[in-house]
């Protein structure tokens, strides 16, 4: 480990709790604590909390915001009312996938969103060339907590000011956390119900302490790509990336071309929905016990047709499952394929995504 890793400002809290560190996207990050399986299984029984801090933290001003960022996404930002969230992509000319993110509406022209750590720099640059107003990175100056599980508002309630209970999936709201203004939001990456929680730094240090203190299981992130793999949720950089449109990506609830007019990308998207697609992001289950991982080849009658993204062991379902792109004709529920692992054809079965689903998510 260097010195030259990024750092968030729970780094020591992390070391504290016997946290191992790794690189990750040019950050030292806490890959686990106690171990993988048992903060995955944390998550879905009752609550773990995460460290995702590193994220971009973007708000924006400007009376032409609302126009300005409908032309970055295929999604129909008017629909969103104060306090509302949309999960959406961030598109090239040629709808290739940017980056994922979210935009939260606060009313009037005030938009904020949330981007991923190892595009913050790329996306604020295609952003700002294309916004007619300003936007204000935030990234350095606040922590962000993801409070995840059946037991999150238990666990965080006693912490925060506003009832929890009557903030809606993906909505969000102004409270205090600890005394202190704060930002939280009823959304996350685990298929679980949760809160993420933003902060200045010294009152996110003190929340993070706090639930320590109250029984909360740090989470690192080996066991946060169990569960959002489980629960079927993309990876920036190995389930999209600047090659792959949304209607490829599986997507297509983010398109709405028939709710606005010109974004970036639309030509592309139209042209696809017309044509249709010559691959598509599938979930496949391993018939055996043999894992598939990010690059391994997909077979069909003898031929490579397609490549692994994202693979594991299931904790939860206890069998190996994948996300993957194949063919379009190959890729209707039920086709069988096979994925090579040292050398040899271990086969698998397209199913639906996603693998799991919590009966505790709104």
């Amino acid at each position: 480990m260097t010195d030259r890793l990024n750092r968030t400002p729970l780094y020591n809290l992390h070391l504290a709790a016997g946290a191992r560190m790794v690189e990750f996207g040019g950050w030292e990050m806490p890959v686990q604590y106690q171990g993988i399986v048992a903060e995955h299984q944390a998550v879905r029984s009752k609550v773990g909390m995460f460290d995702v801090s590193h994220m971009g933290k973007f708000t924006f001003k400007g009376k032409n915001i609302l126009s300005s960022l409908q032309n970055l996404v295929p999604s129909n930002l008017a629909r969103l009312k104060p306090n509302q969230a949309q999960y959406t992509v961030l598109l090239n000319p040629e709808a290739g996938i940017i980056d994922d993110l979210i935009f939260y509406y606060h009313g009037g022209d005030d938009w904020s969103a949330i981007v991923n750590a190892a595009t913050r720099l790329k996306d604020k640059a295609w952003i700002e060339q294309h916004l007619d107003g300003e936007l204000i990175d935030r990234s350095d100056e606040l922590i962000l907590i993801a409070v995840q599980g059946r037991d999150s508002i238990e666990a965080l309630q006693p912490f925060v000011t506003d009832n929890l209970s009557e903030i809606k999936r993906f909505g969000h709201r102004q409270t205090q956390v600890l005394g202190s203004d704060s930002f939280i939001a009823r959304t996350g990456y685990t298929g679980e119900d949760g809160f993420e929680v933003m902060m200045d730094i010294a009152i996110g240090q003190q929340l993070w302490q706090s639930l320590i203190n109250a029984g909360v299981t740090p989470c690192g992130l080996g066991c946060r790509d169990t569960l959002r793999l489980e629960a079927g949720l993309h990876l920036y950089g190995q389930d999209m990336n600047e090659s792959i449109t949304p209607l490829e990506a599986d997507l297509a609830w983010l398109v709405h071309l028939q709710e606005k007019g010109d974004f970036i990308g639309r030509s592309k998207l139209k042209s696809q929905k017309k044509l249709g697609v010559d691959r598509q992001l599938v979930a496949l289950e391993m018939t055996g016990r043999n894992i598939a991982r990010h690059d391994y080849q997909i077979r069909h009658n003898g031929e490579t047709v397609g490549t692994i993204t994202s693979g594991t062991m299931s904790p939860t379902l206890g069998k190996p499952i994948a996300l993957a792109y194949v063919p379009t004709n190959l890729a209707a529920l039920g086709q069988e394929l096979q994925v090579q692992i040292r050398n040899q054809d271990s086969p698998a079965k397209v199913i639906k995504r996603p693998f799991y689903k919590s009966i505790h998510t709104l």
